[in-house]
C-alpha cells in the first residue's frame, strides 16, 4: 500500500533514512547520500509540509518512501529532454528510498508504477526524474521500467559536493 505520509511516520521515514546510510558506510549499497546531509528528517518534514511525501506500507512496517511533485531542480533546465514539456506537464520523483531489508523484492519497481499513475491521474505525461551517477542499482531499475538518461550534470546535490547526477525521463503515452 502506498498513501501520503503524515507527520506520524516521520519516526518511521528517519529510521528507513538511517537504513540506507548505515547500508552505504557498510558497503552494501551506493547511493551517494552521506549522513547528515541528504535525506534526514528535515527532508521528510518538509515534504510533509508540502503534501508531497509517500510512503510504501507493507505488513504493517513503512518500508519505503518518496516525494511526488512537479518541482524541477535547477540543474534539469536547459537539459536536451526528448519530450519538452510545460512545467505543469511534468510530474518529477525525488528521492526514493526502499528499506536494504526490502531489497530485490519488487517494491521499487512497484513504488515507480505509483508515481506514473499518479502523474496520469493529475493530466502529466512526462516524467523526470534524477539519480546519482554511482548509484547503479538505481539506474539498472529505472532503466528496466523504461527511463531513458539523457546525460549526466555536475552539482552540488543537496549540500553534497561532487555528484555526478544522471537525468532521466520517460514520456507517457
Amino acid at each position: 500500500m502506498i498513501r501520503k505520509a503524515t507527520a506520524e511516520d516521520l519516526d518511521a521515514v528517519e529510521a528507513l533514512y538511517d537504513g540506507i546510510h548505515d547500508a552505504e558506510e557498510r558497503g552494501s549499497i551506493t547511493t551517494g547520500w552521506l549522513r547528515g546531509i541528504y535525506p534526514v528528517r528535515a527532508t521528510a518534514e518538509a515534504a510533509i509540509a508540502r503534501d508531497e511525501l509517500f510512503v510504501m506500507i507493507e505488513d504493517g512496517k513503512l518500508i519505503g518512501a518518496a516525494v511526488i511533485n512537479q518541482f524541477q531542480v535547477d540543474v534539469y533546465e536547459g537539459a536536451a529532454w526528448e519530450y519538452p514539456a510545460s512545467p505543469d506537464e511534468v510530474c518529477v520523483l525525488h528521492t526514493l528510498v526502499i528499506s536494504p531489508s526490502a531489497s530485490g523484492k519488487g517494491f521499487g519497481s512497484a513504488f515507480v508504477r505509483y508515481y506514473e499513475d499518479h502523474a496520469r491521474a493529475h493530466g502529466c505525461l512526462e516524467l523526470r526524474m534524477d539519480t546519482n551517477a554511482r548509484n547503479r542499482a538505481a539506474r539498472c531499475l529505472y532503466a528496466k521500467l523504461g527511463y531513458r538518461e539523457l546525460g549526466t550534470v555536475p552539482t552540488v546535490f543537496n549540500g553534497i559536493p561532487g555528484v555526478q547526477l544522471v537525468l532521466l525521463e520517460k514520456h507517457l503515452a
